[in-house]
């Protein structure tokens, strides 16, 4: 089990960028090709931008060709929540932060073997760690 980060609005907008803010708090999308993370190759850890809780590693992302990173599995199995999503006329599954509950974007069953996952995730919901293994 994760340990929650808990904070009130106003310390949330404090701690994060406009656009962090309303990404992971607001549950918003940035347009697709225009993430820091959509092209990066580098080896490391992909943290959540909102409390810095380990996500993904680098080893696990695959270029989808939607614009926004992919994923095929996370980092662990507590890394993240699954909330179901029916908005803007659809079901999706949407995947938040399991520690700080902030929005990192979906999941779908589109991906590649092993797993078949695609976790979509927005640029602006982390921060990457360079390292050795990824």
């Amino acid at each position: 089990m994760v340990d929650k980060l808990v904070l009130s609005d106003d310390e949330w907008r404090q701690r994060l960028t406009a656009e962090e803010y309303a990404v992971l708090r607001g549950h918003g999308t940035e347009r697709p090709h225009t993430g820091c993370f959509v092209g990066t190759k580098t080896p490391g850890v992909y943290s959540c931008a909102g409390c810095g809780h380990p996500l993904f590693r680098s080893g696990d992302k695959f270029e989808s060709g939607t614009g926004w990173p992919s994923f095929t599995q996370t980092i662990s199995d507590d890394a993240l929540v699954e909330i179901e999503d029916r908005s803007h006329g659809m079901r999706r599954t949407e995947v938040r932060c399991a520690r700080c509950d902030g929005h990192l974007g979906h999941v779908f069953p589109d991906g590649p073997p092993p797993t078949h996952l695609r976790y979509c995730i927005n640029s602006v919901s982390m921060r990457h760690t360079p390292d050795a293994k990824g």
